[in-house]
């Protein structure tokens, strides 16, 4: 989409409002969630044991919780990662981005990879799933089949990155991701977005939505900034 005549308010609902370091204490999630409530971020996305405790201090406002299931690697068993699901929709999280086997995708043992995500998709009970492919570690051709996996299982986004790899989200995956996608799907790209040109390049791209810990700044970014003139 054409991004030059967006308000801070309009790129706000595009960023899920991100925590997922290992020392990140109560004190850093409640933060997360006041700048998350104050800008109306979409969301707040954190690990699975801080999901109660988002929920809590968003209590009143419209900004989801989004909880990460077998990250960053996605290497454990399926039946892990269907507990994991279950355990953050219990908790109260309304949105799940999780880790793709991608080991096994490249393998190229797509039955494995399908059936995974089509159990992920069941345990999130009609609840919004985003999967995170790891683009960085693909090629163009498994990252094709990976979105078309995707969109098979019932899952609602393909993401880009975990941001705990070699590489984060570029314009040309985002891309590659929107055209095999089609123009319907969701396409979440994250990682490395820090700064307010990488967040509308992003969207330019073709994503609907931005993973990032560092919405508040892309937000004053783009706030006072005439339209038209980025």
């Amino acid at each position: 989409m054409k991004t030059t005549e967006l308000s801070p308010a309009q790129l706000a609902a595009f960023i899920d409002h991100t925590l997922l370091k290992a020392d990140a204490a109560a004190a850093d999630i409640k933060k997360l969630c006041a700048e998350a409530r104050e800008h109306k971020f979409f969301s707040v996305c954190v690990n699975g044991s801080r999901v109660a405790e988002a929920l809590h201090f968003l209590d009143g406002s419209d900004v989801k919780v989004a909880s990460v299931v077998g990250f960053p690697l996605g290497a454990m068993s399926t039946d892990a990662k269907r507990f994991e699901t279950e355990a953050a929709i219990d908790d109260g999280a309304q949105e799940i981005d999780v880790v793709l086997n991608i080991a096994r995708l490249k393998d190229g043992d797509d039955k494995y990879v399908l059936r995974e995500l089509c159990d992920v998709v069941d345990a999130a009970d009609e609840h919004t799933v985003k999967v995170i492919l790891e683009t960085c570690l693909l090629t163009d051709e498994q990252k094709i089949r990976a979105c078309q996996m995707v969109v098979e299982s019932g899952a609602h986004f393909v993401k880009t990155s975990t941001g705990f790899s070699s590489g984060g989200a570029t314009v040309a995956d985002v891309k590659l991701m929107r055209a095999t996608v089609g123009p319907d799907f969701g396409v979440k790209a994250s990682g490395g977005i820090r700064d307010l040109k990488a967040a509308l390049a992003m969207i330019e791209a073709g994503a609907t939505r931005l993973g990032t810990s560092a919405g508040v700044a892309i937000v004053k970014g783009l706030d006072g900034i005439q339209p038209g003139s980025y």
